[in-house]
């Protein structure tokens, strides 16, 4: 079983919202898959109770906060999303659950120091430290003709984890969430672009470079 968390110590910086594309990409390819939702605010649930009305591949929901992380047998992947503002014993505590963690950065001086430092901490942790986990890097909520998002670009490649993906801001994705849906269930000539933004990531997921 795949396990992906979807990770940043701010809030706001676009983790539900990866999550949640995430899982109901792998479920329209025919995986089974459950996603989990340690945030208090519950977003990616939110997400899930909105799906449940539509017609499209199940996605088993587990609250992170309140249960034991127990995935229904035959799970192929299991997304998860972190809750902001983790440190110290209750980080190393909660990447124990992952092996492939995706830190999404905005393009604004403030996010790239939070997640410098963040990157730093998730390092020190004892899975990673160990090498027992891979992290990978994702420009999110970028608009390609500004200065910041230039800059962020420049700020993820000087890193040492790879920068496998830059998505942009975009109206859909606040449709799909609306929706319960994910970019790759929304009509292909509306979401193109996304879907191209996205392949790197999915490559990157699909590779041995992002497992341990």
């Amino acid at each position: 079983m795949r396990t992906i968390m979807v990770i940043n110590a701010k809030g706001g910086s676009g983790k539900s919202t990866i999550a949640t594309n995430l899982a109901s990409y792998y479920a329209c390819q025919g995986h089974k898959v459950s996603l989990v939702d340690y945030d208090p605010q519950g977003s990616s649930l939110a997400w899930l109770k909105a799906r449940s009305s539509i017609n499209r591949p199940r996605i088993q929901g587990i609250d992170g906060t309140a249960a034991t992380v127990n995935p229904g047998r035959g799970t192929g992947y299991m997304i998860m999303d972190a809750p902001a503002s983790v440190h110290g014993k209750d980080l190393n505590s909660l990447v124990r659950h992952a092996r492939t963690f995706i830190i999404p950065v905005l393009p604004s001086p403030i996010d790239m120091r939070a997640a410098a430092d963040y990157i730093r901490e998730i390092r020190a942790t004892r899975l990673i430290s160990a090498k027992k986990g891979r992290i990978g890097l994702v420009a999110n909520r970028g608009r390609d003709q500004t200065r910041i998002f230039w800059e962020l670009d420049e700020f993820l490649d000087r890193l040492r984890e790879p920068y496998v993906a830059a998505l942009s801001d975009s109206m859909n994705y606040v449709r799909a969430a609306d929706k319960g849906l994910g970019i790759f269930e929304m009509a292909p000539a509306a979401t193109a672009l996304h879907r191209i933004e996205w392949e790197p990531l999915i490559k990157w997921l699909e590779s041995r470079s992002s497992q341990p």
